[in-house]
């Protein structure tokens, strides 16, 4: 199972908010290249770079900082937030980014997102699939859609992506555990899936469970930045 570190930007700065709410923001580095950087010697190889600055405005705004981590580190780079155009697609691709995250625009809009799989290839995009209550979350995940995280994900598939993370919304940024039973039915109903298990992840402990269920990757936020697992443990899993 892969550790995706994960970089969430905002003015330039690495924070994380709680349960996607800006008004709960912790500012844990200034320097997210010097991160990203600690995170590579760590033996990792991904990355899940987020910026939130362009989630709230919507467009991307912080590709600099994606240049200049995939131009000075050999990580993977999945970027998301604000990408709401093929224009926003080309310059996340362009800058470095081996993936680019899309989300509510699955959900709002199938049909650009489909010319952008056909301009640029399904498998350069990494399906963000927010749940709460079982179903797809939205706007900031102050919504929901009507569609069950199963049949998004199954629809996806279907397209061609094959990157696929999955966030209970209710634990992000919680350090509760995370959603060990709903993570066992999307495996169970796509287990050939490249499944990435985001939110809630608290100690090594949760990693390994998640390891042990299946899943292919592990998001990993705050329980990096709060010292609760330790770069040096996560070099167990690289």
């Amino acid at each position: 199972m892969q550790i995706i570190p994960a970089i969430d930007i905002i003015d330039g700065k690495c924070v994380r908010l709680t349960q996607g709410d800006y008004n709960q923001q912790t500012t844990y580095h200034n320097d997210p290249l010097e991160m990203a950087k600690r995170f590579e010697d760590a033996g990792l190889h991904r990355l899940h770079l987020v910026d939130l600055d362009g989630a709230r405005k919507k467009s991307v705004q912080n590709w600099k900082v994606l240049e200049s981590i995939a131009g000075r580190t050999a990580l993977e780079v999945d970027f998301g937030g604000g990408i709401s155009t093929r224009e926003d697609v080309k310059l996340v691709l362009e800058s470095g980014a081996k993936w680019a995250t899309v989300g509510s625009i699955a959900v709002k809009n199938e049909e650009e997102l489909q010319h952008w799989f056909d301009d640029f290839g399904a498998d350069k995009f990494m399906l963000g699939a927010d749940v709460k209550d079982g179903l797809i979350a939205i706007h900031g995940w102050m919504e929901t859609a009507g569609i069950t995280v199963f049949d998004f994900i199954r629809k996806y598939i279907a397209k061609g992506v094959t990157n696929v993370f999955c966030t209970d919304v209710s634990k992000d940024g919680k350090l509760e555990g995370p959603s060990i039973d709903l993570y066992k039915e999307i495996l169970a109903a796509f287990p050939s899936l490249w499944f990435i298990a985001s939110g809630g992840v608290s100690s090594v402990e949760d990693l390994e469970e998640l390891k042990g269920i299946g899943c292919r990757g592990a998001i990993v936020g705050k329980a990096i930045y709060e010292n609760r697992i330790s770069l040096e443990q996560l070099k167990a899993f690289a």
